[in-house]
């Protein structure tokens, strides 16, 4: 498509109202999409205010720049990088074993997930109805609109609903069915917290693995007190209460007792921290993204745990479906096609990238562990480095992105 195609194509979606759910990464990357447009967006977000911190996340390939370019956050995302550098597998003493450039782990550019929320927020809260502490709860579908009622505040009716609340997504309950449908489950969890960083580490990062469980600790910010802790391990499913954080700090106890290396340290902190992430390595597969004026976006239509390029693919996605519905004049049946044509095959494609995640980290036999180290220093070599860097973008950037003129 042309630019002046795209350009006589494109009207002006001021008629639209929108109702965004969740206020992590998507749902901030839609509404600054769609004010790019001109709609009318309101974002609710269950949690009290805007969440901080979480996991550093990374952007690779030049689909990933165009897109980061055209909403305006490409420069602000490099000034609030992390600037990690290497990531170095130890043996039980802490001695090395394999040593891992920047590039292999960080992409292009890395930021901390809350980081980059802000970033959008700031860029919206002044034109963006923001609702904190409240979530959807129950939604109709209609000919003319999606009626909502909420768990707090007053019912009101939208033109469309995108859910863009996560992996547990409550929208995609809602209008598409029970969680159970669509969850794949890859014999492992992660979990994630603050640790003091008794390693001195400075944006460097440590991995330690044993049959199936790892450590990684990182320092990403430079700060000379703290580090983060990433615990992954081998399990059959567990049944487990979200919001029972004592409960899944009692899991991660069991599971790592014992450990070598910075075990003991690592299980201190994670008794005294307040922030626990805890989840299992899985994915979403949805049979459609859109049904009626409901779509899903992100992690809530094709969510993998870690290593799908999940922030990658959201941003994109939002772009994507912002840009569709403003060819489309606000026509969502028309939109929507096209958003789930587009985002269909590259989502796909990132989630098979995440199906070992759990395996990389945590390979379940000493000998598995021996060959994934033989395996990382094969690719670390500089003649295969370059090979290495195409084959991790190869899948970021699976898509044909027309021109969304704002």
């Amino acid at each position: 498509m042309t630019k002046t195609q795209s350009t006589t194509n494109t009207q002006s979606l001021s008629h639209l109202n929108v109702l965004i759910s969740g206020a992590s990464v998507a749902g901030p990357a839609l509404a600054l999409n769609l004010l790019r447009h001109g709609a009318r967006v309101t974002v609710v977000e269950k949690a009290p205010d805007l969440r901080g911190g979480g996991f550093a996340v990374d952007f690779r390939g030049h689909v990933h720049r165009t897109v980061l370019t055209a909403m305006g956050i490409w420069d602000e995302i490099h000034a609030r990088q992390t600037h990690m550098g290497r990531q170095i597998v130890v043996d039980a003493n802490g001695s090395p074993k394999v040593d891992l450039p920047s590039e292999m782990m960080s992409g292009d550019v890395e930021i901390f997930r809350g980081e980059l929320a802000r970033t959008m927020y700031e860029r919206t809260r002044g034109r963006v109805e923001y609702v904190f502490g409240d979530s959807i709860a129950t939604l109709t579908d209609t000919a003319d609109g999606v009626d909502v009622t909420f768990e707090q505040g007053p019912a009101r009716r939208f033109d469309l609903v995108i859910g863009a609340d996560g992996l547990h997504s409550n929208t995609r309950a809602l209008a598409f069915g029970d969680e159970s449908r669509y969850l794949r489950f890859f014999d492992h969890y992660v979990a994630g917290f603050e640790v003091p960083n008794h390693l001195g580490l400075d944006r460097t990062g440590r991995t330690y693995s044993e049959p199936g469980r790892a450590i990684v600790i990182g320092n990403y910010d430079g700060d000379p007190d703290r580090a983060s802790a990433l615990l992954v391990f081998r399990s059959e499913q567990l049944s487990y209460d979200r919001r029972d954080i004592a409960g899944q700090k009692r899991i991660l106890a069991d599971r790592f007792a014992g450990m070598g290396w910075e075990g003991p340290n690592v299980l201190k902190a994670l008794e005294q921290t307040g922030d626990l992430y805890f989840d299992a390595i899985a994915q979403i597969h949805v049979d459609r993204l859109t049904k009626g004026r409901v779509a899903l976006l992100g992690d809530a239509g094709y969510g993998a745990t870690m290593g799908g390029m999940g922030t990658g693919v959201a941003i994109v996605g939002a772009y994507v479906l912002a840009g569709e519905l403003a060819l489309a004049g606000g026509d969502h049946r028309t939109a929507f096609a096209a958003y789930e044509a587009r985002i269909t095959d590259v989502a796909k494609g990132c989630q098979k990238t995440s199906g070992n995640a759990g395996p990389f980290f945590a390979p379940p036999t000493e000998r598995r562990i021996r060959s994934r180290d033989r395996m990382y220093r094969l690719l670390a070599s500089r003649p295969l480095a370059a090979f290495f860097k195409k084959i991790t973008e190869k899948s970021a950037t699976n898509i044909k992105l027309p021109e969304y003129p704002a």
